[in-house]
């Protein structure tokens, strides 16, 4: 799929996602969810069929100044917005450099190795390309380790362990959307999507919102096996010269049951970080 396509999707599934009331417009009898075409064309202060081949993936490379209208129509948010600019100027978009995946970002990997609570290495895929000792102790049944969205929507233990999966489902699969950008009509990021949405009538459903959101703070509350509830703070880190690689953090408020409990997975406390093949 072309990128004015994923435009055109984009575009439609964010513009059924507003509600009239927000827009200011009378809420009478819709057969569709959302705004109309001609609604966002005149609030965007373009005609309607304009808009309407923007949607049909028929119109490229629309203006900066239309960009910015439609994201004020749409309530885009800032990587929402930033998403939207991808998809319009795929060209202006620095090309990743071919890293191979065994060639971590020695700054993340160092982060990495002196945290002393769960911590991994992942790139734009949510494949973990590295973790610490403590990781794989935290999700002590999953079966998929080796990418963060099949730990949530493929394993089958996923919706015990994490009390609050929804909310994660919906980050995972908004922060996918963000790190990919106009990269999701690569060969792996199209397997993996296709992948998922076979897989999983939910990661298919929030696929379909197209919803842009980059990795943000959060409070993570997991159900472990053996030592019971733990409440993490979760964060996120990515600078630009790690070429789309990203450290997740999640870490116990200090003194807490948290902190007590996931030293009981780990007697030793030894690091030890593990890079995955």
């Amino acid at each position: 799929m072309d990128s004015s396509r994923l435009l055109g999707e984009f575009l439609r599934a964010r513009r059924q996602a507003i509600t009239p009331e927000w827009a200011g417009l009378a809420d009478g009898f819709r057969r569709t969810p959302g705004l109309r075409r001609e609604e966002v064309a005149v609030l965007a202060g373009i005609s309607t069929d304009y808009y309407a081949r923007l949607e049909q993936g028929r119109e490229r490379h629309p203006s900066e100044q239309l960009l910015r209208a439609l994201a004020r129509v749409l309530n885009l948010g800032s990587d929402a917005t930033a998403h939207l600019y991808e998809l319009a100027y795929p060209e202006r978009r620095q090309s990743p450099v071919s890293r191979d995946p065994a060639q971590i970002s020695p700054h993340l990997l160092r982060l990495m190795e002196s945290r002393p609570f769960p911590a991994v290495v992942c790139d734009r895929r949510q494949d973990v390309l590295a973790h610490n000792r403590l990781f794989p102790l935290l999700y002590a049944n999953g079966r998929h380790l080796g990418n963060l969205l099949r730990l949530v929507f493929l394993d089958p233990v996923a919706r015990e362990f994490y009390l609050d999966w929804e909310d994660v489902a919906r980050a995972r699969v908004a922060a996918l959307r963000a790190s990919a950008g106009a990269d999701l009509n690569s060969p792996r990021m199209v397997s993996l999507v296709e992948e998922l949405s076979r897989g999983s009538e939910d990661f298919a459903r929030l696929w379909a919102c197209h919803e842009v959101i980059g990795e943000t703070s959060a409070i993570r509350r997991v159900r472990h096996p053996v030592v019971g509830d733990m409440i993490f703070a979760y964060e996120a880190f990515s600078p630009q010269a790690a070429d789309g690689q990203h450290l997740i953090m999640l870490h116990p408020e200090p003194g807490s049951v948290t902190e007590r409990r996931l030293a009981l997975l780990d007697p030793s406390g030894a690091p030890e970080p593990e890079l995955l093949p």
